[in-house]
């Protein structure tokens, strides 16, 4: 009995024992790694407020500038949409005028061009309607002698003075405004936006917009003239008196017949009285 209780501590000491060499037996583990810091959060960058929604065939990267006069009709065709943009530059000569100014030494302009689209969603015959001179006026209305870059809407002075001429109320009236994302025109009539860039080197600007630019000369209603002072009174003129009307009767002619006969008749018996005392005076120097 002795030996049973004396071999069980010594079992749990030799098991206690084996416990501690297989852990020391065992790799410690290796401490975590720390965690890095998380890395800041980089917000995207902000385009640029006027950054263009839409560029239309933008030049290829390290592409060489072409040499020679600009051709505006050529980058129309190239972005495509603008046929009958193109065909009222031609039929006004509007486009000998343009590429005369933008290829003259220090030529600048800026060009709204209307789509295709844009023209269609005129009332049927809008153009037609229209006389040769104010068909050149609408295109001109479109140019700006000068080169805009979309930054440089922010600071334009208002109204925009284009190549239509006067740019007072009820005339050639043309503002822009700058929003962050966008440029908006207004003409009184017409109120659209840039809506891309077909164009831009810094000489020539070219935007398109989604609606014809109308002037009001043309387009609107015209104001009300200016009242005259109405002139002062003159002298009035005197009347003529017209003589009153004699009315007649019948027995008029009657009267007339016997107040001629009345007065021919005292003639006669005035005649006789003086023969006869011709007469007696004759007599009596004879009997004398």
């Amino acid at each position: 009995m002795m030996m049973k209780q004396s071999f069980f501590p010594l079992s749990l000491l030799l098991l206690f024992l084996l416990h501690c060499t297989s852990t020391q037996a065992q790799p410690a583990a290796a401490p975590a790694a720390p965690t890095p810091p998380s890395a800041p959060t980089i917000a995207p960058t902000p385009p640029s407020p006027m950054t263009p929604i839409v560029t239309i065939n933008p030049p290829p990267i390290g592409a060489p500038i072409p040499s020679g006069p600009t051709n505006v009709i050529k980058i129309l065709e190239k972005a495509g949409r603008f046929t009958l943009l193109i065909r009222l530059l031609k039929s006004t000569t509007v486009i000998n005028q343009i590429e005369h100014q933008i290829n003259s030494t220090n030529g600048r302009l800026t060009l709204f061009a209307p789509t295709d689209g844009a023209f269609s969603s005129l009332s049927s015959g809008t153009l037609n309607s229209l006389t040769d001179p104010q068909k050149e006026s609408l295109i001109q209305f479109h140019v700006i002698s000068s080169y805009i870059s979309l930054p440089q809407f922010q600071t334009v002075s208002n109204p925009l003075r284009t190549n239509a001429g006067d740019n007072s109320r009820y005339r050639y009236q043309l503002n822009a405004t700058a929003y962050p994302n966008s440029v908006n025109i207004s003409t009184g009539l017409t109120n659209t936006s840039v809506s891309a860039v077909v164009y831009s080197d810094g000489q020539l600007a070219i935007y398109q917009v989604d609606k014809v630019l109308l002037p009001w000369d043309i387009f609107g209603a015209k104001p009300p003239p200016a009242t005259a002072p109405a002139p002062a009174p003159g002298p009035e003129k005197p009347k003529k008196v017209k003589p009153a009307a004699v009315a007649y009767s019948p027995d008029d002619s009657k009267t007339d017949a016997a107040d001629v006969s009345g007065a021919i008749s005292l003639t006669m018996n005035v005649q006789n009285v003086v023969l006869f005392g011709a007469a007696i005076v004759a007599l009596l120097i004879n009997f004398s």
